[in-house]
C-alpha cells in the first residue's frame, strides 16, 4: 500500500495524497465539489433527467476514498430510484485511513460512510433498501464485466499522465462494452485522447465546464446509432 497522507482541500472536505504517485485522490479545490459537480450533477442527475429510469446500474472505477459513492447514496435519498453500485477498487483504504476522513460529517451520513467502507468486498450488500452495493477488489483491466449492463460509468482514475494503462483504449473499450445503449460516462479528465478515444468507439463525447479549479470536464453517450 503506497504512503498516504490525508490533506484539507478547499471546501474544507479532505482528500489523500498518493506520495508514491505524488497525486491526490481528488481536486485540492475541493474535493466534495468536484465529486458532486463531476459524477452527481453531470452524471447521476443528468442520467436521471435524461432517461427518467425506474432503477439505475451505476459502475465506478476507483472506489477510492468512497466519496462519490456516498455523494450517490446521499442523492438516493430524495430520489429513491433503486441502484445498483458496482465499484473497482486496487488498492483498498485501511480502516485506519478511511476512518478519519470528513465526508460522513460534512454530509451529514457518517453512520452511511462507515457502511459503505466496512461492507465486505466481492459480496453484493444491502446499504439502504433502494441501494445495493458490490465492491470488488480488483483492476478494470482484470475485471470481467458483463456486456450492456451498466446505465452510469463514474470513471475516477488517477489521471493519464499518472497511470496512463487505465485510460488505454483497450480499457475505454472494454467500459464501452459494459455499457447499456443511452449509458452515460463521466469523467473529470478532458484530454484530447481520451476525447478522440471514446468518439473513435461511437460514443457521443462532449466538453463541459468542470468543478472549481479545473476549466473542462467530460461526458460521453452510448447513444443508438441514427438511421441514414
Amino acid at each position: 500500500m503506497p504512503s498516504l497522507k490525508i490533506i484539507t482541500t478547499s471546501d474544507g472536505s479532505h482528500s489523500l495524497w498518493n506520495e508514491e504517485l505524488n497525486e491526490t485522490y481528488h481536486s485540492v479545490h475541493g474535493a466534495m465539489q468536484e465529486s458532486a459537480h463531476v459524477f452527481i450533477k453531470n452524471g447521476l442527475d443528468y442520467y436521471i433527467e435524461r432517461v427518467s429510469p425506474e432503477r439505475i446500474s451505476i459502475l465506478e472505477v476507483g472506489f477510492g476514498t468512497g466519496l462519490n459513492a456516498l455523494l450517490t447514496l446521499h442523492r438516493l435519498l430524495h430520489t429513491l430510484i433503486p441502484i445498483t453500485y458496482t465499484s473497482l477498487e486496487a488498492f483498498p483504504l485501511g480502516e485506519e485511513v478511511w476512518s478519519e476522513l470528513n465526508y460522513g460529517q460534512l454530509a451529514g451520513m457518517k453512520e452511511h460512510f462507515t457502511t459503505l467502507h466496512r461492507s465486505l468486498w466481492e459480496k453484493e450488500q444491502q446499504i439502504l433498501p433502494h441501494f445495493q452495493l458490490l465492491k470488488l477488489h480488483t483492476t478494470v483491466q482484470r475485471v470481467e464485466l458483463p456486456l450492456k449492463s451498466f446505465d452510469l460509468v463514474y470513471f475516477d482514475a488517477f489521471a493519464p499522465n499518472k497511470q496512463p494503462e487505465l485510460w488505454a483504449y483497450p480499457v475505454l473499450g472494454k467500459i464501452m462494452d459494459a455499457m447499456k445503449m443511452e449509458g452515460v460516462f463521466v469523467t473529470y479528465c478532458a484530454k484530447g485522447q481520451l476525447k478522440r478515444d471514446l468518439k473513435t468507439l461511437g460514443l457521443t463525447t462532449e466538453t463541459l465546464p468542470g468543478p472549481p479549479g479545473k476549466k473542462e470536464m467530460v461526458r460521453a453517450i452510448k447513444a443508438a446509432p441514427t438511421a441514414d
